[in-house]
């Protein structure tokens, strides 16, 4: 884990065989909410984007490095204080032997707070 305490895995739930669902629960004492705003924490994008990669390593039992990422849309503001709860909904596409196709869905409650497309380099 890159961010040392950030996020806890609750659960990682295979759907299908390219479909899982992960459950996290975010440290909205971590600090890098001190300055990620002070007052009003906002998960940073960035952060998101290596959540989803440490899961997909999780998953799929390989070290990643992030090849490309076609489409990234932030849709809504993630507070840990208010929604430390994030459900990921990862589909995988391993025709390649050594890229691994990411499609990803994070919502906070029922709603949608960020899509992703993303290629992995299997080290």
């Amino acid at each position: 884990m890159l961010l040392k305490g950030f996020y806890t895995i609750k659960e990682i739930v295979k759907v299908s065989e390219k479909e899982y669902n992960a459950f996290i629960h975010l440290n909205k004492d971590h600090e890098i909410f001190l300055g990620h705003f002070p007052g009003n924490p906002v998960v940073p994008g960035v952060c998101m984007v290596q959540v989803l990669k440490e899961l997909t390593s999780e998953i799929t039992a390989k070290k990643l490095i992030m090849n490309t990422s076609n489409n990234i849309k932030f849709m809504s503001l993630i507070n840990p204080n208010t929604s430390p709860e994030i459900k990921l909904s990862i589909t995988l596409n391993t025709d390649n032997e050594d890229i691994i196709k990411v499609k990803n869905i994070c919502y906070i409650e029922d709603k949608i707070a960020l899509k992703m497309s993303v290629k992995y380099s299997i080290l």
